[in-house]
C-alpha cells in the first residue's frame, strides 16, 4: 500500500477531501521527522512509538579495499509497535493466509 492508497482510503472512509487528507498526512510526517531530528520520541497510544535508537561506535571493513573503517556512534529512527497493534496483526486471518 502506498501513501496515495492510504490517502484515498482515509478520504473514502471519512468523507474528507483528498487534498485535506494529503495536507494532514504530510503535516504528520513533517512533525515526526522534525521532532525526531530534535531528539524527541513520539508515542501514539494503541499504535506505537517512533524512537531514536543509539548505535554504538564500531569498526567495519571495506572489503573492496580490505581496510578497516570506524563508524562513529550515531542514531537511527525506529518504530516500535504497541502490544495492541502487534496482537491485531497476530490475530489477523488475512496475514495468516498470506504466510500460509
Amino acid at each position: 500500500m502506498t501513501k496515495a492508497d492510504v490517502i484515498a482510503e482515509i478520504a473514502e472512509k471519512t468523507g474528507i477531501d483528498k487534498a485535506d487528507v494529503t495536507t494532514a498526512i504530510e503535516a504528520f510526517f513533517n512533525v515526526v521527522k522534525t521532532s525526531m531530528s530534535n531528539g524527541e520520541n513520539i508515542y501514539v497510544r494503541g499504535f506505537g512509538s517512533f524512537v531514536n535508537k543509539k548505535r554504538a561506535r564500531k569498526i567495519a571493513r571495506n572489503i573492496s579495499k580490505n581496510t578497516a573503517i570506524i563508524i562513529d556512534e550515531h542514531y537511527i529512527p525506529s518504530f516500535k509497535p504497541s502490544k495492541v497493534f502487534v496482537e491485531k496483526i497476530k490475530s489477523s486471518d488475512k496475514v495468516k493466509a498470506l504466510n500460509g
